[in-house]
C-alpha cells in the first residue's frame, strides 16, 4: 500500500523539501529584503507544487522547473557563469505564475510596490 503525502500528487514533497532545503541555505547568508524575497519566492513555489500536483504535466513540468531554477544556483566560475540572482528566479517564477493563470500568487520586488500616497498640503492663502 502506498500513502501519498498531503493527497497529492508524485513528486510533490519532494519539490517542497527541495525549496525548504535551499531556503534553510539562504537563511544562512542573506538578510533584509534579500531574505525577504527569497521566502516571498520559496512561499510562492510551495502554493503552486501544491496547486499543480493534480494538473496537466505541461503545468507540473513548468513549476519543476520554476523550482529547480530557484534551488540550483550555479556556482561563479569567473565571467563564463555567473551567480543566478534571486531577482532572475523571481523573473522565472513570476513567469511560470502568470503562465498558470495565478496572479495572485506573483511575487513582488519592494520597488515593485505601491508607494504611499504622499499627504496632499493644502495651498498656501496669498493674502
Amino acid at each position: 500500500m502506498t500513502v501519498e503525502g498531503r493527497g497529492s500528487g508524485p513528486g510533490t514533497d519532494v519539490l517542497i523539501r527541495k525549496v525548504d532545503s535551499h531556503l534553510a541555505a539562504l537563511r544562512a547568508g542573506l538578510h533584509g529584503p534579500e531574505l525577504a524575497l527569497a521566502e516571498d519566492l520559496a512561499r510562492c513555489l510551495r502554493e503552486l507544487v501544491v496547486a499543480t500536483a493534480h494538473s496537466s504535466a505541461a503545468d507540473r513540468g513548468l513549476v519543476r522547473a520554476a523550482v529547480h531554477y530557484f534551488v540550483l544556483r550555479r556556482e561563479s566560475r569567473g565571467k563564463l557563469l555567473p551567480v543566478r540572482s534571486l531577482a532572475a528566479a523571481q523573473r522565472v517564477v513570476n513567469k511560470a505564475v502568470r503562465q498558470l493563470g495565478r496572479e495572485d500568487l506573483l511575487v513582488e520586488t519592494p520597488r515593485e510596490r505601491p508607494a504611499p500616497e504622499p499627504a496632499t498640503a493644502i495651498p498656501a492663502r496669498r493674502g
